[in-house]
């Protein structure tokens, strides 16, 4: 391996040696002076530009003048005048001495009689006079009677029947283990519609009391009449709550 190398470093070492002797065999080429003119300096002296003046202000433009429009020459046309009025000469006619007529006899007048002028005619303009029309009398809405105040009357027998009666619904829990009494005043319309419900004695259980109020505003009376005319009416119904023994 180290022989290789070396004899490698010496075959680059004689390629070297030998280019270096060709190079050293090689005759430079001969070069000829040239000859160069001394330069010829010629002074020139600069003038001075002068300087620029200012610029002058522009004179502004003078308003062109109107130019005068040529008058058109009109001809004068002239009226012939008109020809002066003939003098009309009157010539007076001499008439002639007419000859005397003969005298001729008076005739007597015929009587002129009386003529009555004819009747007029009267004519008389009838006008038909049409009665003035009725003034319209528009009708009175009668006023809104006032409703009375309610009836207070009975429920059943001969006074208000019920057309939807109430029926509350409570168990023997809401009854807390015993019967109960509730009494409701109760109002309503010409209809027989519930208007107000109110607890004039109570069951002592306010829960209880409401069921009892719902049922009430929920039912309807039959309208109360008396002679015919309806009447708003005013009634107290009595409740009495009692146990169910099924519980």
């Amino acid at each position: 391996m180290k022989k290789n190398v070396v004899t490698a470093l010496a075959v680059v070492a004689l390629g070297h040696v030998g280019i270096l002797w060709a190079l050293g065999q090689m005759q430079t080429p001969s070069l000829k002076p040239i000859e160069k003119e001394p330069l010829k300096v010629r002074f020139v002296k600069i003038q001075e530009q002068p300087k620029p003046l200012p610029p002058q202000p522009k004179a502004e433009p003078q308003p062109e003048k109107p130019k005068p429009q040529p008058v058109k020459e009109v001809p004068v046309v002239e009226k012939p005048l008109p020809p002066p009025p003939k003098k009309v000469e009157k010539v007076q006619q001499v008439k002639k001495a007419e000859a005397p007529k003969p005298v001729a006899k008076p005739v007597e007048k015929p009587v002129e009689r009386e003529v009555q002028p004819a009747p007029v005619a009267t004519v008389t303009e009838s006008k038909v006079v049409q009665p003035a029309p009725k003034p319209t009398v528009t009708p009175v809405a009668p006023a809104p009677v006032a409703p009375s105040a309610p009836k207070t009357v009975s429920i059943g027998g001969s006074g208000v029947q019920w057309s939807r009666s109430p029926k509350p619904t409570y168990s023997n829990r809401d009854l807390q283990g015993e019967t109960r009494n509730v009494v409701v005043r109760i109002e309503a319309n010409e209809k027989g519609v519930i208007t107000d419900a109110q607890i004039t004695r109570s069951s002592g259980i306010p829960a209880l009391d409401q069921k009892i109020l719902r049922a009430v505003r929920s039912a309807k009376f039959k309208p109360y009449k008396e002679n015919g005319v309806a009447y708003p009416i005013r009634a107290e119904q009595p409740f009495e709550l009692t146990l169910n023994p099924n519980g």
